[in-house]
């Protein structure tokens, strides 16, 4: 995908608990490649620092060497569903963060992105696909995010859920074309954990 993380920070630049209380302190950006978010520190003036960790510092999933409750906040965006195990990714990535910490992760919408075809068309590192609530997905590798997100009820608290569908258009989805492509369209879901 291009720029994934560069589009969510011009639209969360307007919301001011990305300013106030997700992005503050020591973060780390896991996936976060050749589109940091610590790009932006400047930006987010309480973000103090935000560490880059790719494919070159280790297992994503894993995070081996990482130090229990070292960061105050864990970003992670479209890194999750390239992952073989997301319950072992989400438990490690929930124990390096302080408590009170926060994780805010994007993932793509199966949806908007994968668009009924699996494996993916678009991204032939994805083994997971997700959506917030369906009955029953087309997908065979269907990860519900709120079934994700209460198998860890007693560690974190849901802070908050969205399906972003900025320029998103139907026009184009109806001639299969990859949206996340174009400089503007984010199609994904974004959920933001508290650390208890």
């Amino acid at each position: 995908m291009g720029k994934e993380q560069s589009k969510a920070a011009k639209r969360r630049f307007n919301i001011g608990p990305f300013h106030t209380r997700f992005f503050v302190g020591d973060g780390i950006d896991v996936g976060g490649g050749p589109d940091p978010l610590g790009q932006y520190a400047g930006i987010f003036a309480r973000m103090r620092s935000c560490r880059t960790w790719d494919k070159d510092d280790g297992d994503a999933m894993l995070m081996e060497g990482v130090a229990d409750s070292s960061y105050d906040f864990l970003h992670s965006s479209h890194c999750l569903e390239d992952l073989e195990d997301v319950n072992i990714a989400l438990k490690n990535w929930i124990r390096i963060v302080r408590p009170g910490g926060f994780l805010i992760i994007t993932v793509p919408d199966e949806d908007m992105y994968e668009q009924g075809f699996w494996p993916s068309r678009y991204n032939r590192d994805h083994k997971w696909t997700f959506t917030v609530y369906k009955t029953q997905s087309w997908s065979p590798r269907s990860v519900n995010v709120l079934d994700l997100v209460t198998g860890f009820g007693g560690q974190v608290y849901l802070e908050k859920l969205e399906v972003v569908r900025d320029f998103f258009r139907m026009s184009l989805a109806e001639k299969k074309i990859d949206q996340t492509r174009t400089p503007v369209c984010e199609s994904c879901i974004e959920f933001i954990l508290r650390k208890l």
